[in-house]
């Protein structure tokens, strides 16, 4: 048997659906061109994707037509040589439909393996998202920002091609670089994404990643029942209705807190978070009721607590709240637990103000869609001027390159 290779693309679910189709599709017509058939294909075949879930890609290439056979009767590749992250906040863990709680991005990854993230943030940032593993392996950073737009828009910023030119670089018997620039000439017909793809591989970098690095947290585990163990029936144990919270300096208890599903997290799916503003809150309860997750737990003292294991960061609670600045949503990337943030302000509200403060610091562009017409130009025409990206060319920059969303992002 020949040599199998594996890569997996980790997006999320309708935002960067046809982001990772192009991805996967673009590895196999690269490994054609070094003469290597391969196949890619979807995590789902009935695609049961919802906004923000995490789902997945894989692209199937061997050495050989009996290898890649091989490949193609499993499921899915029980390890992969290389995992995409098309979204930096994916770093923290993943979990959708068909897996059975939060699973580290890294789990597929082969000791030696290369975990490729799209970030503008720095290895100091990303590593300590994602769990520790049992081997050494490389993490890898192409610059930019999360590539979202839609289903029925594709958001054209290079990311796919400068993914490709990345793999390129890190792992060079999976394909070549001239293999990368034919593939994109054959499914593009842009010489500009083939200037984004060897820009991209000049300018990676990579970190070897111990395992001593990383979430120290076990990841959740379960243990299908024995045929003998399974009981007549099927019951699905219903989840408590909940109880009062306990004030953390009062000792308290009132409000209401809803019991949760102890095994599905919410969070996963989360690219922003709110922070609240206790001090300004009119308790008018909007986001309580209007939160489409009921993530809103009653305090004692009549507030509202964003319970951050089930909340999935949609931002409809900003969006509904009368007061300006009380709920704000800021980058996921921002933060390393899912902490009340009523506690925090109970145990010392001088503390938490400059801990939000600080946190708001964050606050992202939003980038889920597009609110106008143009609205994408724009975005590029300010990320070049701010050194965000780097166009080639960037002092040459033409009102064409500016209009084109492609060509403004090529190389950033």
């Amino acid at each position: 048997m020949g040599r199998l290779f594996a890569v997996e693309i980790v997006y999320r679910g309708i935002f960067q659906k046809n982001l990772a189709k192009n991805i996967s599709r673009g590895i196999v017509l690269a490994a054609k061109y070094d003469g290597k058939p391969g196949i890619s294909f979807g995590r789902y075949g009935d695609s049961p994707e919802r906004n923000g879930i995490p789902a997945k890609n894989f692209a199937i290439v061997a050495t050989d037509a009996e290898t890649l056979e091989e490949g193609m009767a499993k499921y899915e590749p029980k390890e992969v040589d290389i995992t995409i992250a098309v979204d930096d906040t994916l770093c923290k863990g993943v979990e959708s439909w068909a897996w059975y709680g939060l699973q580290p991005i890294n789990r597929l990854l082969k000791p030696g393996g290369t975990l490729i993230a799209t970030s503008m943030h720095d290895y100091d940032e990303l590593i300590p998202m994602a769990h520790q593993k049992d081997a050494p392996y490389q993490m890898a950073i192409v610059k930019g920002i999360p590539s979202f737009a839609g289903l029925w828009v594709y958001k054209d910023d290079h990311t796919d091609v400068r993914i490709l030119g990345a793999i390129a670089r890190v792992l060079p018997e999976l394909f070549s670089l001239d293999s990368v620039e034919k593939a994109i000439l054959e499914e593009w017909h842009d010489p500009l994404k083939v200037t984004s793809a060897r820009k991209s591989a000049e300018r990676l970098t990579t970190r070897l990643v111990q395992p001593t690095e990383g979430n120290p947290e076990k990841p959740y585990e379960f243990e299908f029942p024995k045929w003998w163990e399974m009981r007549e029936g099927l019951a699905i144990p219903s989840i408590p209705l909940g109880e009062g919270m306990k004030d953390p300096t009062t000792a308290q208890v009132g409000g209401f807190q809803p019991d949760r599903n102890p095994t599905f997290k919410k969070f996963s799916t989360r690219t922003m978070r709110p922070v609240v503003d206790f001090d300004t809150c009119v308790k008018c309860t909007l986001c309580w009721l209007q939160c489409p997750d009921s993530c809103f737990d009653v305090t004692p003292d009549g507030l509202y607590d964003a319970n951050m294991q089930a909340c999935c960061g949609c931002g409809i609670c900003e969006a509904v709240c009368p007061v300006d600045n009380c709920i704000t949503m800021v980058n996921e990337a921002a933060f390393s637990d899912n902490a009340s943030q009523w506690e925090m302000w109970k145990q010392d509200k001088s503390v938490y103000k400059s801990w939000l403060t600080e946190k708001i610091e964050h606050k992202p562009e939003r980038s889920h869609g597009f609110r106008i017409r143009g609205q994408y130009q724009d975005q590029i025409k300010t990320m070049v001027a701010e050194g965000i990206l780097d166009a080639p060319g960037k002092e040459e920059i033409t009102e064409k390159v500016v209009t084109d969303a492609g060509e403004a992002s090529a190389g950033g």
